[in-house]
């Protein structure tokens, strides 16, 4: 199972990205889907998370600005990110809750990070 997440770039304070994460490989079923982020500071945090039924978290610092999607019939989630500040800058990584077969345990796998610098 691979997770490749895109959409990171530089943007001026109050701009907006949006970031993609496809899981691809042996994938029978997807359950949560999320994304965290690894500032200067070195923690991963959640950023956000959508189960497949649609009930989503955020992060305290993000809700009103940042809107989480899924496809889950393509196994592609978002981050919609608007009125981005200087301090979401981080590398920001989208993890997935995989189960490989009607049978085996759920496992997680991280993407390979994608980085979102806000700057003037």
């Amino acid at each position: 199972v691979l997770l490749q997440a895109c959409g990171g770039g530089l943007v001026q304070p109050g701009g907006s990205l949006r970031l993609s994460c496809l899981a691809s490989g042996n994938i029978f079923s997807t359950n949560v889907m999320g994304w965290y982020r690894q500032g200067p500071s070195g923690h991963r945090d959640l950023v956000a998370t959508m189960g497949n039924g649609g009930d989503t978290t955020y992060a305290d610092s993000v809700k009103g600005r940042f809107t989480i999607s899924r496809d889950n019939a393509k196994n592609l989630v978002y981050l919609q990110m608007n009125g981005l500040k200087p301090e979401d800058t981080a590398v920001y990584y989208c993890k997935a809750a995989v189960r490989r077969s009607r049978f085996s345990d759920i496992n997680y796998y991280w993407g390979q990070g994608t980085l979102v610098t806000v700057s003037s």
